[in-house]
């Protein structure tokens, strides 16, 4: 099997390199300039540049690529956080309408940021989109991975909640604080936090590159969403830390501004409704258990 990764240096990506090479699966990245060689391809999503004939024959296209969401918004930041995901998928999805053989899967990146702050609402793959920058942008994202959809290919969207990992992402920014005893809950505390542990994330994308039946969008959220405050609280305790510390609303709105309002304010309680369906069986379905593997 032969696996093209956009996005492979990051995060999300280069976990799932790691675990694709153990499984003997042939992976190619994606990259946008340095030293290009082996099997590696070039492509430039911003000049639309990404010769077919390098992925001619390639299984499955994993899209990972764009700019950080945790960062302060202004309006060039925000176009930048935009464009560097829809251009990128726009430019995969032209490229495989291209190829003489297709890719059988392209799992095209999203983000559980589509359903918008929906308080105690209860979501799942069939809930409607919600309202606001991130939905906004994610809404424009699958849009432009379902041109890729064909007979030949099936598309995938992977609607990744907040992923935990002490190397990086949410968690990784949360340690320092919290191993001071200066963790607590942000904002009521109310909030619902949408969670996976990144062993699972890499494990149920392994899964839908094997899946015979799936296709549309799919929740990467593990099955039991938490709100904030406990949440809080169960870091603390895996930690062996106080969790007193309290976030202020507007101390969020002060530092963050509208990124602080949609990401560390914004609720939602979202289900893996098509993973469980599927047959996928969650390592660490509740957060401590997630929280100790991560940690240990």
């Amino acid at each position: 099997m032969q696996v093209a990764i956009a996005g492979a240096s990051g995060f999300l990506g280069s976990a799932l390199v790691t675990e694709l090479q153990k499984a003997s699966i042939d992976v190619r990245r994606l990259k946008r300039g340095g030293r290009v060689s082996g099997s590696d391809v070039f492509w430039n999503p911003e000049r639309g540049e990404l010769d077919p004939k390098s992925l001619e024959g390639i299984d499955a296209i994993v899209n990972l690529a764009g700019e950080p969401i945790a960062q302060r918004w202004t309006a060039a930041r925000k176009a930048s956080i935009r464009d560097s995901r829809i251009k990128s998928t726009i430019l995969l999805s032209r490229t495989i309408n291209q190829l003489e053989r297709p890719p059988r899967f392209f799992l095209s990146g999203s983000a559980s940021g589509i359903y918008g702050d929906r308080g105690d609402e209860e979501l799942d793959e069939g809930s409607s989109p919600g309202v606001g920058f991130l939905a906004e942008t994610a809404i424009a994202w699958e849009a432009a991975g379902s041109q890729a959809s064909s007979s030949s290919t099936r598309v995938i969207f992977l609607r990744t909640g907040v992923v935990l990992n002490p190397r990086g992402g949410a968690l990784g920014k949360m340690l320092l604080p919290y191993r001071f005893g200066l963790g607590g809950r942000v904002g009521s505390g109310k909030q619902w936090m949408s969670w996976i542990g990144l062993e699972d994330w890499v494990r149920a994308v392994m899964f839908l590159l094997r899946s015979a039946v799936v296709d549309g969008p799919v929740n990467l959220v593990a099955p039991s969403p938490i709100p904030n405050a406990d949440f809080s609280k169960t870091l603390a305790r895996v930690l062996g830390r106080p969790s007193l510390a309290i976030v202020p609303a507007f101390a969020v709105e002060l530092l963050f501004g509208e990124m602080g309002r949609e990401t560390l304010l914004g609720s939602q309680r979202i289900h893996p409704q098509r993973l469980l369906d599927a047959g996928f069986e969650f390592g660490h379905p509740t957060l401590e258990q997630a929280l100790r593997a991560e940690l240990s």
